[in-house]
């Protein structure tokens, strides 16, 4: 895109580095959210409450800060994916609808949001991330995303029978096909990335619980709180070494003009 016709945008650039770290983000929510819920023993409504009320507060900030801050963005994203997981937990366990009723209505939302936001800017492109309205529909969104990715893991790795590394090889196969649809065909570029968005999610739920499940259902049996920290401190040094670039998105002609 010509730089005169651009300007910087308060998301990442998508690159290889930007899913990477999304992956791990991903999985740090599953066993953030677990250490609050389950180890903590704070269930899964006050876990909920809990990381709502950090998102909301990051989310307030992210929208008005004037650029792109990695550090703010990545802990928003972190913020989304650990309350995904709590409100997934709590969707399907607490009030008792299940990992496939809990898919279907998150998978609503997903697209309800995006149909709101297609109707209101005519796209659901991230490169058009540069005013509050449109990051309220991205943040909505990607905590959408984040919850119907937990449920999608939940269901996948436990009513299916596939268990957690079976769970995480169909997810990367999807991603792989998803890639293919990339490289190799015309297939639009915003789909193809909400598609991709939302199945790291449930590949780092299903990765987040094989670290920390006992041994008997299958997981590792690692300590939640040390497996979390040991991925914050991965993700902080993705941050400080892999470039951060803001994204890109179209100047208005008011822009322009002004």
């Amino acid at each position: 895109m010509n730089d005169r016709n651009s300007a910087l945008s308060k998301v990442p650039a998508v690159t290889l580095g930007f899913w990477i770290i999304k992956i791990a983000a991903t999985t740090l929510g599953e066993t953030g959210g677990d250490t609050v819920t389950m180890t903590m023993d704070l269930g899964y409504l006050t876990g909920t409450l809990i990381f709502l009320v950090v998102l909301v507060a990051l989310v307030a900030i992210q929208i008005s800060a004037r650029k792109f801050h990695p550090f703010l963005y990545w802990a928003t994203i972190v913020a989304s994916t650990t309350l995904g997981t709590t409100l997934a937990d709590f969707a399907d366990r607490s009030l008792g609808i299940g990992y496939t009723g809990g898919s279907t209505l998150l998978l609503a939302c997903v697209l309800a949001v995006l149909a709101f936001w297609y109707r209101a800017e005519g796209t659901v492109s991230v490169d058009t991330v540069s005013t509050p309205r449109v990051e309220m529909f991205y943040w909505a969104t990607i905590t959408f995303s984040q919850t119907l990715g937990t449920a999608l893991g939940d269901w996948m790795a436990d009513s299916s029978g596939f268990g957690y590394l079976g769970a995480a090889a169909v997810f990367l196969a999807a991603l792989a096909i998803v890639v293919g649809l990339y490289y190799r065909t015309g297939v639009s570029r915003v789909l193809l990335f909400w598609a991709a968005f939302i199945l790291t999610r449930p590949l780092g739920a299903t990765v987040g619980d094989f670290l920390d499940k006992p041994h008997e259902e299958g997981g590792l049996d690692f300590s939640r709180p040390l497996a979390s920290a040991v991925l914050l401190v991965f993700i902080l040094a993705c941050i400080l070494l892999i470039p951060q670039r803001a994204g890109t998105h179209p100047r208005s002609r008011r822009a322009e003009n002004a």
